[in-house]
């Protein structure tokens, strides 16, 4: 039977690492077969500022030839390391309307994007992210600098507040075949008073951890994660219509995790899953 090729977008404003990103997509594209393009797309105000029309022409010019290089020299250093393809376009423009229409035209399976830098004084920081969760239904990664996916190693992989994998049988198959096991599973209990750790039958090779809920839930989570060297972490997005995990949590908001958890995530979109064998 012929694989599914599944669609990987990197989308980008080019203030994140644009490695990192680029660098994760790979991983995941080596162990799903995937497909991966990039697309960057820069505000229009902050390539020009100038109100003089010939300024601003040589300005967009110039920011064009040095945009264009510095893509291509990344594409280039990941396409001929790992024997990939990777198509690349950019645009100067409003970041919501051309990401919109990027993501209308291609249909991507996965979105791959950057985490960004917290900065309480930029308010704005997260706005492609906030768009992306908010109108793409597929997955999404969100890209982190920390313990970073290699491409061609294996993942050590963890799954939050579930016992099944959130996506279709032949993308977690794939993505088993990459796994350290055994696989380890999160959960986050009202009812927990302390750190648990509970094995499931030796024939599945899981193990799981549950954490208390409380206001420093996610801090330990994260600090666990960093602990055990997770380097992806599965999280289904479509729980109940509000983005919360569960409805009795006050501290399992998808933005909180995304903010807060220092490892890359894979947010599922759709009510696909695979359950573990």
């Amino acid at each position: 039977m012929k694989k599914k090729s599944y669609k990987i977008v990197i989308l980008s404003d080019l203030k994140d690492d644009l490695n990192i990103t680029t660098k994760s997509a790979v991983s995941l594209s080596k162990m799903i077969h995937g497909k991966v393009s990039l697309f960057c797309v820069k505000k229009a105000s902050d390539v020009v500022n100038k109100e003089n029309q010939l300024s601003a022409i040589r300005t967009i010019n110039h920011e064009f030839t040095m945009t264009d290089k510095k893509i291509k020299k990344i594409v280039k250093s990941y396409s001929d390391d790992f024997d990939i393809n990777i198509n690349y376009s950019f645009t100067f423009g409003n970041l919501k309307n051309e990401i919109r229409d990027y993501i209308a035209k291609n249909q991507p399976d996965i979105i791959v994007l950057g985490k960004k830098k917290s900065n309480p004084l930029n308010l704005t920081e997260n706005y492609i992210t906030d768009f992306v969760l908010k109108h793409h239904t597929g997955v999404i990664m969100i890209a982190n600098d920390k313990n970073t996916l290699e491409p061609n190693k294996e993942l050590s992989l963890g799954i939050l507040n579930g016992k099944e994998l959130p996506f279709d049988a032949e993308f977690a198959e794939n993505l088993m075949e990459y796994t350290k096991k055994p696989l380890k599973l999160f959960k986050i209990n009202n009812n927990s008073n302390t750190l648990k750790k509970t094995s499931i039958p030796s024939n599945k090779k899981v193990v799981e951890y549950i954490f208390e809920t409380g206001d420093d839930s996610i801090k330990n989570l994260s600090n666990y994660l960093s602990k055990i060297n997770i380097n992806l972490l599965c999280i289904d997005r479509t729980k109940d219509s509000t983005n919360k995990l569960e409805q009795n949590s006050t501290i399992t908001d998808i933005k909180d995790l995304i903010t807060h958890l220092n490892v890359s995530l894979l947010l599922m979109g759709t009510s696909t899953t695979y359950k573990l064998q």
